[in-house]
């Protein structure tokens, strides 16, 4: 089991408060890792924060941050760094997705999805490659993805285009920072049972569409997640880099 240990390693997970970002926290704990979360809702990570430790024997630090503001996210690790120590793993898991036909979207929101979903996680990748850099030691960072990384439905345009650079992210930061011994990839999940989908289980066509679509025949559980992560946060995956690996329950394998 040494192969997939994270013990002595630090993750920090974004959007890690709630949701699948909050799974893939505890998860890490739970298998070893001391984690950083950050979130925008203070009372939000403190109770995350509290779920983390209750749950395993890792500390788990939080800190409030906006990831509109690209601009000092790199002065923000910094901060994380030295509050927390050194970073191993990052993963890159805030989202957001606001829904309209494509010819009615705003350019602000066309921006806003853009700005959390791509831009966000191309500077906090930076941010921690610099960061290795200065220590001389790789890293592993995970991204989020989404089954948009390879396919489109209507409604979703700017979250589908987002979906779809984080996966080309992936790709060319895995064959750049290939040197420094970072290894990049992605998780691919496909429709998962969270607070933000309470609302599409809720509407019936909408729950019938994804069950006939996935050939497991259920929504995912957030936990579900957990072992591939782990998997490409550890030593175990070593020679991975550049790949994104979807967690669907079967939907892109099925015609």
């Amino acid at each position: 089991m040494e192969l997939f240990s994270l013990k002595g390693k630090t993750a920090l997970v974004t959007g890690g408060s709630k949701g699948l970002g909050f799974a893939l926290a505890k998860g890490l704990a739970e298998h070893g890792a001391n984690v950083v979360i950050i979130a925008r809702d203070a009372n939000a990570l403190q109770e995350a924060k509290t779920k983390i430790e209750s749950s395993s024997q890792s500390q788990c630090r939080i800190f409030s941050f906006d990831l509109h503001d690209t601009s000092h996210i790199d002065i923000f690790f910094s901060e994380v760094v030295r509050e927390a120590g050194p970073v191993d793993i990052l993963v890159n898991c805030a989202g957001i997705n606001k829904r309209g036909y494509a010819e009615e979207i705003s350019p602000a929101v066309w921006q806003e999805v853009l700005q959390i979903n791509l831009t966000a996680t191309f500077a906090l990748s930076q941010a921690f490659c610099r960061h290795r850099k200065s220590i001389n030691i790789g890293g592993k960072i995970i991204n989020i993805g989404s089954l948009m990384c390879q396919a489109a439905r209507p409604s979703v345009a700017p979250y589908t285009v987002s979906k779809g650079g984080v996966l080309m992210l992936t790709k060319a930061l895995a064959v750049e920072w290939a040197k420094y011994n970072i290894n990049v990839n992605a998780i691919g999940p496909g429709y998962f049972d969270t607070e933000m989908t309470k609302q599409l289980q809720a509407d019936e066509k909408f729950n019938n569409w994804v069950l006939s679509n996935t050939p497991l025949g259920r929504w995912g559980d957030p936990n579900d997640l957990v072992g591939v992560l782990v998997f490409l946060a550890s030593h175990a995956s070593d020679f991975v880099t550049g790949q994104i690996i979807y967690v669907d329950g079967g939907w892109l394998a099925s015609l």
